[in-house]
């Protein structure tokens, strides 16, 4: 079965999917509600503005992938190869990120409200100033993550790895931190009002 993949503004065809790759294609602003692209390898793919609102993702290649600014509410991810991708500015509100791998991942001023990144890896990613308010990070692993200015308000993170993580000015009011490793973490000026730090692990 072919899928033509749409320009969202102008309706015009990108390009027709029949199981063909989609290594390096250009689907800036591609219209992929819905879609089903589990398991595709996207590898450097541009997918910046793209709409992919409630799209099956899980499991699929999208290292290096452009998706800066794209809306991905509700999309599920789980398990993605999401390395070194660039997610600025995009919304992630509600999307299943559970397993991925989101190492040197871009997500400066992203937004997963809500988002589910339990055992997401997210070691040296750019974090800064995301908003992961009541956001499931059980068991991720953010070790050497720039967390600086982020919205963490609420947040799930027992048992997640924050070893070396930066934390400066970070929100984490009412977050669940039992169990958290927090070793080597710069907590400057970070608000932790009402955060659970049972069990943590701080220098």
């Amino acid at each position: 079965m072919t899928t033509k993949i749409l320009n969202r503004h102008t309706g015009a065809t990108l390009l027709e999917v029949d199981g063909e790759t989609l290594v390096g294609a250009n689907l800036a602003d591609a219209y992929l509600r819905w879609a089903n692209l589990t398991g595709a390898d996207l590898t450097g793919a541009d997918l910046a503005g793209a709409d992919l609102r409630w799209a099956k993702l899980a499991g699929a290649n999208l290292a290096g992938a452009n998706l800066a600014g794209a809306n991905l509410r509700r999309a599920n991810l789980a398990g993605a190869n999401l390395r070194r991708a660039n997610l600025a500015g995009a919304d992630l509100t509600g999307a299943d990120l559970a397993g991925a791998d989101l190492r040197w991942a871009k997500l400066a001023d992203a937004i997963l409200t809500g988002a589910d990144l339990a055992g997401t890896d997210l070691r040296w990613a750019n974090l800064t100033d995301i908003n992961l308010r009541w956001a499931r990070l059980a068991g991720a692993n953010l070790a050497g993550a720039n967390l600086a200015g982020a919205n963490l308000a609420g947040a799930n993170l027992a048992g997640a790895n924050l070893a070396g993580a930066n934390l400066r000015w970070v929100n984490l009011a009412g977050a669940d931190l039992t169990g958290a490793d927090l070793t080597g973490a710069d907590l400057t000026g970070a608000d932790l009002a009402g955060a659970d730090l049972t069990g943590a692990i701080r220098d």
